[in-house]
């Protein structure tokens, strides 16, 4: 999927807060008075950027806000919005590393002579995991060997991991959400490093910024939600 993604290293957030949220509902009211509340397999991620910082110095900045604003169109545009996840991530030695920069396979480099990145973390799936799947089955190539508790994306559907059900060898079978967006083929390479979620604009005048003539420094705030209507229209074939 080409899919624009939120520049983080030009506009960053001061904070970010990504949460699912769970779609429940109440059985009716007991005989004690208590509601209880039922889980079911559905739920979205809302993701807020907090304090994104644009200085008046920076023109680059304010031409990447703008782009964006433009490209979108209010809520209809879709965005790969980037998560951050290092705090959980499953890094081998147990905290933040960079992804590393390596050559290709046979030696080479790109034409230019750069390298290209590689993740720090290599985890694939095991098996078929089918639309709408609440379970996951992960094998360990280079990660630390506990995936409970973590964030990953695959084709910018952004999932978390829950505890245990069971472990194999290098096999992990552990519970997602929210369900699977999107078939996700075996043997097929997970992002843990830089975990994305496909996002539309909570409002449609999401980006409006001030700019600031005396701190000369703006700080505007977005709140995206998951694209749950792009992914319900991929699975009919609409798109």
């Amino acid at each position: 999927m080409a899919m624009i993604v939120w520049p983080h290293c030009v506009l960053r957030p001061q904070q970010v807060a990504a949460n699912l949220v769970p779609f429940t509902r109440s059985g009716g009211a007991t005989l004690g008075g208590i509601s209880p509340s039922y889980r079911t397999d559905l739920g979205f991620w809302s993701i807020d950027y907090m304090n994104v910082i644009l200085q008046n110095r920076h023109k680059a900045q304010w031409q990447t806000w703008q782009a964006i604003r433009q490209k979108l169109g209010g809520r209809s545009g879709l965005i790969a919005v980037p998560v951050r996840s290092a705090l959980s991530a499953p890094y081998v030695s147990g905290s933040f590393e960079p992804m590393p920069e390596t050559k290709h396979s046979d030696g080479s480099t790109f034409s230019d002579g750069s390298l290209y990145v590689q993740g720090a973390i290599s985890v694939k799936s095991v098996g078929v995991t089918a639309i709408g799947a609440t379970t996951i089955r992960l094998r360990v190539i280079h990660a630390d060997s506990n995936l409970v508790g973590v964030r990953f994306s695959c084709n910018h559907a952004l999932y978390e991991t829950g505890p245990v059900i069971s472990v194999d060898g290098d096999v992990w079978e552990v519970p997602i959400s929210p369900t699977v967006r999107e078939l996700i083929p075996a043997d097929c390479d997970l992002e843990f490093d830089r975990p994305t979620c496909l996002c539309h604009l909570a409002d449609d005048r999401g980006m409006d910024v001030t700019q600031e003539a005396v701190s000369r420094t703006s700080y505007p705030s977005l709140r995206f939600v998951e694209a749950t209507d792009y992914w319900n229209a991929l699975a009919l074939g609409l798109v």
